[in-house]
Order: structure tokens, then C-alpha cells, then sequence
């Protein structure tokens, strides 16, 4: 049984949101380029990724949800950057799961979303690894910021909330049949 949202006017808003509302294009693209900074600055923690990534040089990725796209393509350095928008993607990836609530769901048990993939096997398969393999350290960077002892302490009490909620939202084991 699916568990429903608790949210349903959150379900209802993306549902209108994909009955026509287009954000204005300077948002699109402004939010797009700050992804990009986010997914550059995880990367370049992680040298087998961006070696990788180098490989599939001047590949392009589209990913969808619903209304959102963003077209990515890998550069040289092993980074991404805004593909053009007259770019035909070499590899598409589709999230099937239109729900907001039950992807929110799925992030928080650890499992990857449903994804229709088409295109470039090998692109995907190296994408795939990305995925599986690099992992942003937030607990660094806050480290950076406010040292070390009180990014640990705030990591600590981010792990038991995200526990908690996981256990929150995990569906109750079916009631035994008498």
C-alpha cells in the first residue's frame, strides 16, 4: 500500500504547476547555473569522478521531471556545464515518479528513483557510477566554515534527524493475519 502524502495541496501545486505555469526564463536559467556550482564543487572532491567525466568530454545528458529539464554537458576538466539548448542530448533521463512526496520518500530510505533511460549506454553507465559513488561531504565543508568539533556536532544531530524522520515515514509492518 502506497503511503499518501500528508501534503496533498503540495501534490495539487505541482500538479498545476504542470498544467501550463512556466517560471520565467532568467529563473530557469539562474537555478540551473547554481545545480551546475553545486554538482562542479562535488565533483571536484572526488578525482575518479572527474577523471570519468573527462572521458565522456563534449556528451551531453538531458534530465526531466515533469515541466523541469536541465541539459548538462561534460567537459574536459571533468566538470559540467549548461549544455545549449540546441544541443541534441546523448543520453536522456527521465524521473517517472511524478509525486513530490513519494520521491521525497525514496531519497529518504536511500533508494534511487525510477528513471526511464535513453541513449548512450556507456554515457549511462558511467553517469550510473557517478551516482552510485560520489557523495557530497557537507560535514567538510560546514568544517570549513565553523571548525571542526561544531561541524561534527551539527553532522551528528543531522544523521539523528534524518534517522528519525526515515523511521517516521517508513511503512508499519502489515499487521499479522489471525
Amino acid at each position: 500500500m502506497a503511503t499518501q502524502s500528508p501534503f496533498p495541496f503540495l501534490d495539487d501545486l505541482f500538479g498545476k504547476l504542470g498544467g501550463g505555469f512556466q517560471p520565467p526564463a532568467w529563473l530557469v536559467e539562474e537555478v540551473q547555473r547554481r545545480l551546475v556550482l553545486l554538482l562542479n564543487h562535488v565533483l571536484m572532491q572526488e578525482p575518479e569522478a572527474q577523471a570519468r567525466l573527462a572521458r565522456q568530454s563534449g556528451r551531453v545528458v538531458e534530465a526531466q521531471w515533469r515541466i523541469f529539464t536541465v541539459r548538462l554537458a561534460a567537459t574536459p576538466a571533468g566538470l559540467l556545464d549548461l549544455a545549449s539548448p540546441a544541443a541534441q542530448p546523448d543520453l536522456t533521463l527521465t524521473l517517472t515518479e511524478e509525486s513530490p512526496w513519494q520521491l521525497t520518500q525514496a531519497a529518504l530510505r536511500g533508494d534511487k528513483p525510477p528513471v526511464r533511460i535513453a541513449g548512450d549506454v556507456q554515457f549511462a553507465a558511467e553517469i550510473n557510477w557517478l551516482v552510485d559513488n560520489v557523495r557530497w561531504d557537507i560535514e567538510e565543508d560546514l568544517s570549513r566554515l565553523v571548525g571542526d568539533a561544531p561541524a561534527h556536532a551539527a553532522g551528528q544531530a543531522l544523521r539523528r534527524m534524518a534517522e528519525a524522520l526515515r523511521q517516521f515515514i517508513a511503512p508499519s509492518p502489515p499487521a499479522p493475519k489471525a
